[in-house]
C-alpha cells in the first residue's frame, strides 16, 4: 500500500503514518492539496494529513477539502503527542546559539521555552519542523531547531533539550483519507457536513435536537464559510456513530431531510480517550 504524508521525513505527519501503517510504502508530498489530490487520483492509495490541534484547533485546508472533494472519505483517524525538542549541531551550547529555527505553529507553542531559556536568540519561522533542522544546519549563524526528536536522528542533529512545549497536553489529531470509508466495528465514529438555506432561528439548535433525542454524543462541532455570501456556513460535527447502524441511518437521515445540502464525510473507527499527560 502506499501512504501519502505531509512531508519531509522528520515531520509530525510522518510520524503519524508510521503510527497508523508502519508497513506501508510512504510518499512524501510538499502541501496538503498536493497529497489530497493524489488519493482522488489514484495515484497512493490512502494519506494521512492533520485536521486539528488540541490547542491551535483545525486545520482549515483539510476541513475545506472533504467538503468540496467527491472523491475522499476519512477511513481512520489517529492522534499524535506533540513533543518538541531543541536540537543543534554536535557540540553546541544552548549559551552560544543566537538563532532558533522552527514551524510558527511549534515556535507559539514553545513561547516560555523560548522567553526564558532562549531569551538571547532571534526565532525564525520555517516550512516545516524538518525544513527547521535542514535550515540550522545551512546556516551561516549558531543556530538551533525545535521538533520531533526523529528530525534530530534524520538529518544528524543532537538534542539538547526535550519536551519544551508549554503545555504538555499538545495533541495533534490526524484523519486517514480514502476513496472509502470502513464497515462497522461497533466502536465508530461519523463525521457530516451539512448547510441551510434560510437563515432562521433554531435551525442549528433543531439539528442537534436530533442527536439528543437518539442519545448520540457529538464530539466535536466546527463551522466553514461557504464561500456564497457573508454569513453562509457549512456546518460539520463528529459524532459516535456509524452511519450504517440503525440508529446512525435514522439519525443522518433526519440531518439530511433538515438540510439544504448534507454530506457523510466518512464512518471509521474511533481511536481511544487521549490520556492527561504532566
Amino acid at each position: 500500500m502506499k501512504l501519502g504524508y505531509l512531508g519531509p521525513a522528520g515531520t509530525y505527519s510522518e510520524e503519524a503514518a508510521y503510527k497508523y501503517s508502519p508497513e506501508a510504502e510512504m510518499v512524501a508530498f510538499a502541501s496538503i492539496p498536493t497529497v489530497v489530490n493524489a488519493v482522488e487520483k489514484r495515484e497512493i492509495d490512502q494519506c494521512v494529513v492533520p485536521i486539528e490541534n488540541s490547542l491551535h484547533g483545525a486545520i482549515t485546508d483539510v476541513l475545506d477539502f472533504l467538503v468540496r472533494s467527491d472523491e475522499i472519505m476519512i477511513a481512520g483517524e489517529l492522534a499524535v503527542p506533540i513533543d518538541h525538542c531543541l536540537m543543534v549541531k554536535p557540540g553546541t551550547k544552548i549559551a552560544d546559539l543566537t538563532v532558533v529555527y522552527s514551524h510558527p505553529q511549534s515556535l507559539g507553542q514553545s513561547r516560555i521555552y523560548l522567553g526564558t531559556a532562549l531569551g538571547h536568540t532571534q526565532a525564525v519561522a520555517s516550512l516545516s519542523n524538518a525544513q527547521a533542522v535542514i535550515d540550522m544546519q545551512e546556516s551561516d549563524a549558531v543556530a538551533g531547531a525545535i521538533g520531533p526528536r526523529r528530525a534530530a536522528d534524520i538529518y544528524g542533529a543532537e538534542v539538547v533539550a526535550e519536551a519544551i512545549q508549554d503545555n504538555p497536553n499538545n495533541y495533534t489529531r490526524f484523519v486517514v483519507l480514502d476513496d472509502k470509508d470502513r464497515s462497522p466495528t461497533g466502536h465508530d465514529m461519523t463525521s457530516v457536513a451539512f448547510q441551510f438555506s434560510e437563515d432562521e432561528p433554531g435551525l442549528l439548535y433543531k439539528a442537534l435536537g436530533v442527536l439528543t433525542e437518539n442519545s448520540i454524543n457529538m464530539v466535536k462541532i466546527e463551522s466553514r464559510p461557504t464561500g456564497e455570501r457573508l454569513g453562509r456556513y457549512t456546518f460539520m460535527i463528529d459524532m459516535e456513530l456509524h452511519r450504517m447502524d440503525p440508529v446512525g441511518r435514522e439519525t443522518i437521515e433526519r440531518l439530511r431531510e433538515m438540510s439544504s445540502w448534507f454530506k457523510v464525510l466518512g464512518s471509521y473507527p474511533r481511536m481511544e480517550e487521549l490520556p492527561i499527560r504532566g
